[in-house]
C-alpha cells in the first residue's frame, strides 16, 4: 500500500512538471511570434490591464473594478481582431507539421530537376539586376499559394530565366507584380501581394520589399527580390530580409530552405 502511494506521489510530480514545461513553451511559442510586431504593445497592455482588474478587485474598489470587467467583456471580441496576423501565423505552423504529411510540390522533384530550377532563378535574378528591373519572385513550399496566384495571371508555364526576365521586362503586360513558382513550374504571374505587417529596418525599402516581407510573413514561402533602383538581389524568409546577395549566397540560401529530402532507394529483395 505504501509502495502504491509512493508510486502515485512521484506519478504527480511528473504530472505537475510535465503540465509546467507544456505552459512555459506555449508562453515562449507565443512571445517568440509576437516580439518584433505591433502585437507585443497591445499584449504588455492587455496584460496591465489584467492585472488591474485583479488588484482592484482585491482592494473592493467597485466600480473601478465593474469598469476593467467590462473593458476586458470587450477584449474577449477585439482580441481575435487585433492578434488576426499572429493567430493565422500560428495556425499556419501547425498546419504545416509533419503530422499532417505536409510536403509541397518541392518533394516532388527530382535533384537533377530541383537544380535546373535553382540554376533557373538564380541566372534570371543576375539577367534583372544587371538591367535593374524590379522583380518579385515567390516560391511555393507547403502553404498553398492560391488566395495569391487568383490575383494575377494564370500561366502554367516551364521555369526558365528567358521567361522570368521577358515577365518582368518594363511596360510588358504583365510585369507589374510578383511571380509565384511551385516545383518547376510557374503558375502565375502579374500577383498581387500582401504588405509587411511590421518593417523595422526595411521601412526605407520600396513595395516589391514590403510585399516580399509581407508574403514571407504570412506563409512559409521564400520571395526573391530585384531592386529597380540598385539592381541589389534579396531574399525574404519569415518575416525576414536579407540583402546584396550574389550568385552564391543566393544558391546557399535557397538549397537550405527549399531543398527536397533525399529518397531512400526501394530495395527488392530477390528470390534465391
Amino acid at each position: 500500500m505504501l509502495l502504491t502511494l509512493e508510486s502515485m506521489g512521484v506519478f504527480g510530480l511528473v504530472r505537475s512538471a510535465l503540465d509546467i514545461l507544456i505552459v512555459a513553451f506555449l508562453f515562449y511559442r507565443t512571445f517568440t511570434l509576437l516580439r518584433g510586431t505591433r502585437a507585443i504593445q497591445l499584449a504588455k497592455g492587455i496584460l496591465l490591464l489584467v492585472v488591474a482588474t485583479q488588484l482592484s478587485g482585491i482592494l473592493a474598489l467597485s466600480a473601478t473594478h465593474f469598469l476593467l470587467q467590462t473593458v476586458e467583456l470587450a477584449l474577449l471580441v477585439a482580441v481575435p481582431i487585433v492578434f488576426q496576423p499572429e493567430l493565422r501565423r500560428v495556425l499556419e505552423q501547425l498546419g504545416r507539421s509533419r503530422i499532417f504529411g505536409g510536403q509541397g510540390f518541392l518533394h516532388d522533384l527530382t535533384v537533377e530537376a530541383f537544380q535546373n530550377m535553382l540554376n533557373e532563378v538564380i541566372k534570371a535574378t543576375r539577367v534583372l539586376s544587371n538591367d535593374h528591373i524590379g522583380a518579385i519572385i515567390v516560391m511555393e513550399r507547403e502553404t498553398g499559394l492560391k488566395d495569391l496566384i487568383e490575383t494575377g495571371v494564370s500561366l502554367d508555364a516551364r521555369l526558365s530565366w528567358e521567361i522570368i526576365a521577358n515577365i518582368f521586362t518594363p511596360r510588358t503586360p504583365l510585369h507589374d507584380g510578383a511571380v509565384v513558382v511551385r516545383g518547376d513550374r510557374i503558375v502565375a504571374a502579374a500577383c498581387f501581394l500582401p504588405l509587411a505587417d511590421t518593417l523595422g529596418p526595411a521601412s526605407q525599402l520600396g513595395t516589391r520589399h514590403h510585399a516580399a516581407i509581407g508574403v514571407s510573413e504570412q506563409t512559409d514561402a521564400i520571395a526573391v527580390v530585384v531592386s529597380e533602383e540598385t539592381g541589389a538581389v534579396s531574399l525574404a524568409e519569415g518575416g525576414r530580409l536579407i540583402r546584396h546577395l550574389d550568385d552564391a549566397s543566393l544558391r546557399h540560401l535557397l538549397e537550405s530552405s527549399l531543398r527536397p529530402p533525399e529518397r531512400k532507394p526501394l530495395l527488392i529483395k530477390r528470390r534465391a
